[in-house]
């Protein structure tokens, strides 16, 4: 079942989180592009993405359902306490995971870092009323072109996911990737 939820419609907002929260896979808007996400603590759900997108190895970002979130389950630097001040915004932060269990261990691969963003959209109002954090990964096969419009969506990808929240033609890019993991603060874009 494909379900389509125009931005102004959001009136199956409760059984599309009670979805997510049971494994169900969606394509979603952030304030940069769209991405492919679920909830991350489903292993399932999180290995399902990673065959979809033909991504085995590389770590996926999460968005935190709240700044607490972040707080309870990373290290927090004193730099790393400036940058979260600034969610929610188009940024993603890499940090020191402190509790393993904040999410599957496939999201990350066991690694001992995280990316976490809190996206300028109300997506992330989303997120947070899910009360999981949700992985999100740009909405393309590895390598390839990430969508902007439902006409660029990859039927490989669209075939496979439960439903879509479309509002439209995103000119985004992917967000900053900002790492506080390393003694100097390292700034990558995409």
């Amino acid at each position: 079942m494909r379900i389509y939820i125009k931005e102004e419609v959001l009136l199956r907002k409760d059984e599309a989180i009670t979805k997510i929260r049971d494994g169900s896979i969606i394509v979603h808007p952030t304030d940069t592009i769209y991405g492919i996400g679920c909830n991350a603590l489903d292993l399932k759900a999180v290995n399902k993405i990673r065959k979809i997108k033909n991504r085995e190895t590389m770590p996926f970002s999460v968005i935190a359902p709240s700044k607490q979130w972040i707080y309870d389950n990373c290290v927090i630097t004193e730099e790393a306490e400036k940058w979260i001040n600034k969610l929610p915004g188009r940024y993603t932060l890499i940090l020191k995971l402190k509790n393993k269990k904040a999410v599957s261990k496939s999201v990350n691969n066991e690694w001992d870092t995280l990316g976490v963003r809190i996206p300028k959209h109300w997506f992330a109002a989303f997120v947070e009323k899910a009360g999981v954090p949700f992985v999100t990964t740009s909405a393309n096969i590895a390598g390839e072109d990430f969508m902007t419009s439902i006409d660029d969506l990859d039927p490989r990808i669209k075939n496979k996911v439960d439903f879509i929240f479309y509002v439209g033609v995103k000119k985004g890019r992917p967000s900053k990737i900002i790492d506080l993991t390393k003694e100097k603060l390292e700034i990558i874009k995409r």
